[in-house]
């Protein structure tokens, strides 16, 4: 027997400090023009000295928490999806629970670059369709600009650092979202077109070693994009077709909040008004497996998604992987 899976709390946390474009022409040769109308970024959130993705992810459970009307303890399942974790052990989420103050907890650390989210969503639909009982945390987590080569001025102006957070259950709460849907895909004969490799099992470095242009990201920006447009739209229609609606009926479309090229794309392809797309990327910038999870939880936050909304969430990130989820509100 399965059951249904609810969002019974969001939240989102992104750091204090503020990088604008205008910082960024003075340590690297570009122009805040030249970054505004390729990527549509303005500014970005980045990190603390010694902040780390799970001190991210904590501000970001504290707030779903706090929106479900629920206590750290009342988890079951605490699930972390990021490309930065603190370390390669102990596990970011073991890390997260002992910062919420509890533990005997089912706690695990996962990866699928930046369609985290809504893999992570149906990783915890999964839980609870098994174990009806369960109170499932997940958390996007991301200090990607600690990957990021800041002499490279054709990525540094991307990444920004940032986390979301979900609280899923098999019954509803107040302001819920019922998880319709979700269509999850990858092909790893692509994976070569976005990578962090340095630092790997199959790049280790060994004492003493210079740090490479592969410990950060690297990217083929045109075919990434080319990729990116073409599966968000397949994945979207797909999501869409299974359920019996059609994109008239999507109050909102959240997209990966990777290039604004892209979502612009995007949308136009699905025949989705600009004004019915959730747009953060201006300010947070490509913040990897958090950013539609951000984006959700401050539209939701800020009164934007409305009870009975039909809510599109379309991700693609490193792998390649990316999918999509259908919510109703």
């Amino acid at each position: 027997m399965t059951h249904d899976a609810y969002i019974r709390g969001l939240g989102f946390y992104v750091p204090e400090t503020v990088v604008t474009n205008a910082d960024l022409e003075k340590i690297v040769e570009t122009t805040d023009e030249w970054i505004t109308t390729r990527t549509g970024i303005k500014e970005r959130r980045v990190a603390a000295p010694g902040q780390a993705s799970s001190d991210l992810a904590l501000g970001a459970a504290k707030a779903a928490l706090a929106d479900a009307g629920m206590q750290a303890d009342e988890l079951t399942h605490i699930l972390v999806y990021t490309l930065t974790p603190d370390f390669y052990c102990p596990p970011t989420a073991c890390l997260l629970e002992e910062k919420l103050g509890i533990r005997g907890k089912f706690a695990q650390d996962l990866n699928a670059a930046c369609s985290g989210f809504v893999y992570g969503l149906e990783t915890a639909r999964a839980i609870v369709a098994l174990h009806p009982e369960a109170k499932v945390l997940l958390c996007a987590a991301e200090v990607l600009t600690s990957r990021t080569n800041w002499a490279d001025r054709r990525t540094c102006v991307l990444f920004g650092d940032g986390a979301s957070a979900a609280v899923i259950a098999a019954t509803p709460g107040r302001g819920s979202a019922h998880i319709i849907d979700a269509r999850l895909y990858s092909d790893g004969s692509l994976g070569h077109l976005l990578t962090v490799k340095g630092g790997g099992s199959a790049a280790p470095l060994k004492l003493g070693d210079v740090v490479g242009p592969n410990f950060f990201v690297e990217m083929a920006g045109q075919e990434v994009f080319k990729h990116a447009v073409r599966n968000m739209v397949s994945v979207c229609e797909e999501v869409l077709a299974a359920a019996g609606a059609t994109t008239d009926e999507v109050a909102f479309l959240i997209p990966h909040q990777a290039n604004m090229r892209i979502i612009d794309a995007v949308a136009k392809k699905l025949s989705i008004p600009t004004e019915r797309c959730v747009i953060t990327i201006d300010r947070y910038g490509n913040s990897s497996a958090s950013s539609v999870g951000i984006a959700l939880a401050e539209a939701r936050g800020a009164g934007r998604i409305q009870p009975g909304a039909l809510v599109l969430l379309a991700v693609f990130g490193g792998g390649f992987t990316w999918g999509a989820s259908l919510l109703r509100f």
